[in-house]
């Protein structure tokens, strides 16, 4: 249920960031547009395109909604003219796709509309009533919001339709971009084992107690320096995970080490000890014992499981969060059992089997999924999050490096190419459903 074509993913995390730029723009943003306009009797037909009108009113509300995009990604915002320019050129390009759409039967329900709309409060935390006012306060009316919503969720569909079919990918581009994927994995992904050795800080010391644990690390180090086996001091003091390892952390690609041990070990030679380095848990010794580059093509498999409740006109995105949060609150407390909760309450297929979704590969479930599944430690639990689906609780099982066949390989670099031509492929296209129509430009009315 939460996997989509890989291709697809862009497009339609795409569309859904839209959708709340569409909607959601700054504080009255949208309110003092129309007064303006209105006021200054401004709103006027600005372009035709075939037979849809575009108001000058269209024009300024786009204008908004950029400007509070390019704020939010700290980028500097063009003169006013060009943001206008800009405004109205994407206003033609969607009438047109827009029109391409009901000649070729590409049609968005009303269920779609209203679960989009579930969707975007969801997202923006708040009640689809809530949502209601905030568009009204902003000079939105419910019926202009969901037809906004109504465009978006057509021109995603439209893209999706025609795009992909569009990219092509030859047998020669597959095998240079393996060549090149192996050759970098090999040169800046190595396969290390670390060997470690923790003297640990609490959060609490004061700092003389650091004083006198920095020097128990200075120590540890010329005990090693002098000679002693890593292994036996590591199992003597360190206060480490691998401590009865000795101090081994294992053979793993080098992405899968702390960044801060990666820093601290690139440049050593293997056998070779690096020096006392300081984080938030305490003072580390690390050891590069082996190195080799990563030949074999490997990813990280992630093993998960979620509790999936669906929004509807009975379940609020506010509702189906709390009740989650409440499964969240009870698990952690040694009250319920992840898995009985799954089987009970979630609504996806994965239920019946507590929820576990098997092991996974990168790529196999929705972005918005995905994001928070790899932020997770192994055990932990996540908040509430919302994905088009409806409304998760996820929780990591484990996480594996697997190889792969050069099948899957094959597949994998396929679609990371059809994902890198997406765009241009897309304006193409664009483009062309721009050139089917008819584009008449009005000028302001003196």
């Amino acid at each position: 249920m939460l996997t989509m074509p890989n291709f697809l993913q862009r497009t339609a995390l795409c569309s859904c960031l839209l959708l709340a730029l569409l909607t959601l723009t700054g504080p009255g943003a949208n309110a003092q547009t129309n007064s303006a306009a209105a006021s200054s009797g401004r709103n006027f037909i600005v372009a035709v395109v075939d037979t849809a009108p575009i108001t000058n009113l269209d024009v300024q509300r786009r204008v908004a909604q950029m400007r509070q995009q390019m704020t939010a990604q700290a980028r500097s915002a063009s003169t006013p003219a060009n943001l206008m320019r800009e405004a109205l050129e994407r206003l033609i390009d969607e009438k047109a796709q827009l029109q391409f759409a009901k000649e070729t039967g590409v049609d968005v329900d009303a269920a779609a509309v209203e679960q989009a709309e579930q969707r975007l409060a969801a997202q923006s935390q708040i009640t689809v009533d809530e949502l209601h006012k905030k568009a009204k306060a902003e000079g939105t009316s419910i019926t202009q919001l969901r037809q906004d919503l109504r465009d978006q969720l057509t021109l995603q569909r439209l893209a999706e339709r025609n795009v992909p079919a569009r990219i092509k990918i030859s047998d020669v581009e597959i095998a240079q971009a393996m060549q090149e994927r192996q050759t970098q994995s090999a040169n800046t992904n190595p396969t290390v084992e670390l060997g470690h050795i923790l003297i640990a800080v609490p959060e609490t010391a004061s700092p003389a107690q650091v004083a006198a644990l920095q020097a128990k690390a200075e120590s540890t180090l010329a005990r090693l320096r002098k000679g002693e086996s890593f292994v036996a001091v590591a199992k003597d003091v360190s206060e480490g995970a691998e401590r009865d390892k000795g101090g081994l952390m294992g053979a793993r690609p080098a992405d899968r080490y702390p960044s801060l041990f990666v820093d601290a070990t690139q440049k050593l030679a293997v056998g070779e000890l690096s020096n006392i380095v300081r984080s938030g848990a305490g003072f580390h010794i690390l050891k590069l014992v082996s190195k080799q580059g990563n030949a074999v093509a490997t990813i990280t498999e992630t093993r998960a499981r979620h509790i999936l409740l669906r929004l509807s006109s009975q379940l609020s995105p506010a509702a189906a969060r709390a009740q989650l949060a409440g499964y969240k609150r009870q698990i952690e407390a040694g009250k319920a059992d992840f898995a009985k909760l799954a089987q009970e309450h979630s609504q996806d297929a994965s239920g019946p089997n507590g929820g576990d979704l098997g092991w996974v590969a990168p790529g196999m479930f929705v972005p918005e999924f995905e994001t928070v599944m790899n932020a997770l430690k192994i055990g932990e639990i996540a908040d509430p999050m919302v994905s088009r689906f409806g409304v998760h609780l996820i929780q990591v099982l484990a996480r594996r490096e697997a190889p792969i066949t050069e099948r899957e390989l094959r597949e994998l670099v396929r679609n990371k190419l059809r994902d890198s031509k997406y765009e241009e492929t897309y304006q193409i296209w664009a483009q062309e459903m721009r050139g089917r129509a008819y584009v008449e430009y009005r000028d302001a009315p003196q």
